[in-house]
C-alpha cells in the first residue's frame, strides 16, 4: 500500500510541474483580466489635464505610462533645481528616463502632481495604455463641455482653436507655455457623474474660491523641452512622434539613440510607441496589456520553460513504464523521495520579492522579471525529483533522454 501511495505521489509531482511548464506565459504573475474604464472613469482621471495644452497634453500621457520614472524625475529636479541651459541639458542626458519623462522637467508643478498623486498618475498610464482612442475623445468630450459653460476661451496666455468636433488648445507664444489650474468640479458644468467625482490638484498658492480658470508664470521652454516631441493626433486617437521636433530648442540632445525607441515607425517619426523598459517593474493593469507591452520579460520565461519541458515529460513517460518492483525493498528511500517531493513543489512556488514601495501604488510590483528564475527553480525541481526517483528505482532512468 505504502508502495502504491509513494508511486502516485511521484507521478502526481512530476504531472504538477509538467503542467505548470506549459501553461502560457504571463498566467503567472500577472494581474487578472479586468474590465476597461468606463465613460464616468475616464472622464473622473482626464478632467485635471483635459484643458491642458495639446503639446503639454501629449508629454503628461506619454509619461503616466512611466510611473516610477516619473517619481525619480520629481525628486531629481528638486535636487537640480540650480541647473539651467546646457548643463541641464548635459545632466538630463545621463539620465535613462524616458524622452516624454525629461520634458516635463520644464515643469516642476506638473512633475510634483503626477508624483503626488501617484494612484491617479498609474490610472491615468493604465488607461492611455489599453483605451488610447477613448482617452483622446474623452478629452475633447471634456473639452466642449468646458467651451460649452463659457470657461474654455482663447486668452493672452493659450489659443482655443475649433475645427468642427475637435477643440485644440494652443500656448500663445511658441517659447512659452502655461499651465492651466482649475476647478474640475465646477469647469466643466455641472458635473453629471456623482459617484465618480473627478481627481484634481492644486499648486500651492492656489485659491479655489479665487478665478475659476488661472494661469501660474508662463514656462519659458528651454532645455529639457527639447525632448518634447510628441503632438496629439486628434483625428486617429493617438500621439504622434517626431524627434526632430524643437531642434531649434535644444541641439545638444543625442537623438539618435531615442530614433527607433520611441515609436510603431522608423527613423523616429510616427505613432509613439510604450517602451516597456522604461516601465521599471510596475505591474501593468491586467494581463493583456502586460501580454502586450511586456513581450521581454515573457520571452525568456518561454525559453526557459521549452528548456525543461523535454526532461520533465521524459521523467513522466518513465516513471509511467516503471513497475511496482522499483520500489521494492526502498519503502524508506521511497517515503523520503516524496517528503522531498513535496518540499521542491514548495520551493517551486518562489517568494515574492520585496519591494520599493510597500504602502502605495507600486506596491503590485509587475513580476515578469522574476517570472524566469521562478521557472528555472521549477525546472530545476523537476531534474531534482526525478534524480531522486531514480535513486529510489535502483538508478534505473531515462530521464536524461531526450
Amino acid at each position: 500500500m505504502e508502495r502504491s501511495i509513494v508511486k502516485k505521489c511521484a507521478r502526481a509531482l512530476v504531472f504538477v510541474l509538467v503542467f505548470m511548464l506549459v501553461l502560457p506565459p504571463g498566467m503567472f504573475g500577472q494581474p487578472a483580466d479586468q474590465q476597461a474604464f468606463n465613460q464616468e472613469e475616464l472622464e473622473q482621471i482626464l478632467a485635471p489635464v483635459a484643458l491642458y495644452p495639446d503639446a503639454l497634453l501629449a508629454q503628461v500621457l506619454m509619461a503616466s505610462t512611466y510611473p516610477l520614472e516619473v517619481v525619480q524625475a520629481d525628486r531629481w529636479a528638486k535636487q537640480k533645481a540650480n541647473l539651467k541651459g546646457e548643463a541641464l541639458t548635459t545632466a538630463l542626458e545621463g539620465e535613462g528616463w524616458d524622452p516624454s519623462v525629461k520634458s516635463l522637467v520644464n515643469f516642476p508643478e506638473v512633475l510634483t502632481m503626477m508624483s503626488e498623486k501617484i494612484d491617479w498618475t498609474q490610472k491615468l498610464g493604465d488607461a492611455f495604455l489599453a483605451q488610447q482612442k477613448d482617452v483622446m475623445d474623452t478629452v475633447q468630450i471634456l473639452r466642449q463641455k468646458a467651451e460649452e459653460a463659457g470657461n474654455l476661451k482663447t486668452t493672452e496666455q493659450q489659443k482655443v482653436i475649433v475645427q468642427q468636433d475637435t477643440i485644440i488648445i494652443e500656448s500663445a507664444s511658441p517659447t512659452v507655455v502655461y499651465v492651466p489650474t482649475y476647478n474640475p468640479i465646477i469647469v466643466y458644468g455641472v458635473w453629471p457623474y456623482p459617484a465618480y467625482p473627478p481627481y484634481y490638484y492644486y499648486p500651492p498658492g492656489y485659491r479655489a474660491g479665487s478665478a475659476l480658470f488661472t494661469f501660474g508664470v508662463g514656462v519659458a521652454v528651454g532645455a529639457a523641452w527639447g525632448y518634447a516631441w510628441g503632438g496629439c493626433n486628434w483625428r486617429r486617437g493617438d500621439v504622434d512622434i517626431d524627434i526632430n521636433r524643437n531642434t531649434n530648442i535644444n541641439n545638444n540632445i543625442d537623438r539618435s539613440k531615442y530614433q527607433n525607441r520611441v515609436t510603431a515607425g522608423q527613423g523616429g517619426r510616427g505613432e509613439w510607441r510604450h517602451n516597456p523598459e522604461h516601465r521599471k517593474g510596475v505591474s501593468y493593469r491586467d494581463q493583456g496589456t502586460a501580454q502586450k507591452f511586456n513581450r521581454a520579460s515573457t520571452n525568456d520565461a518561454v525559453k526557459s520553460r521549452e528548456n525543461f519541458r523535454g526532461r520533465a515529460e521524459a521523467g513522466q513517460r518513465d516513471l509511467a513504464r516503471g513497475g511496482a518492483d522499483q520500489f521494492k525493498g526502498r519503502q524508506n528511500t521511497g517515503r523520503q523521495s516524496g517528503r522531498a517531493g513535496s518540499r521542491m513543489e514548495s520551493k517551486g512556488t518562489g517568494s515574492r520579492p520585496s519591494q520599493a514601495f510597500p504602502n502605495s501604488a507600486f506596491s503590485n510590483m509587475d513580476r515578469g522579471g522574476s517570472q524566469t528564475r521562478n521557472f528555472s527553480q521549477r525546472g530545476s525541481s523537476s531534474r531534482q525529483s526525478m534524480s531522486s526517483s531514480s535513486r529510489s528505482g535502483g538508478g534505473r532512468s531515462s530521464g536524461g533522454r531526450r
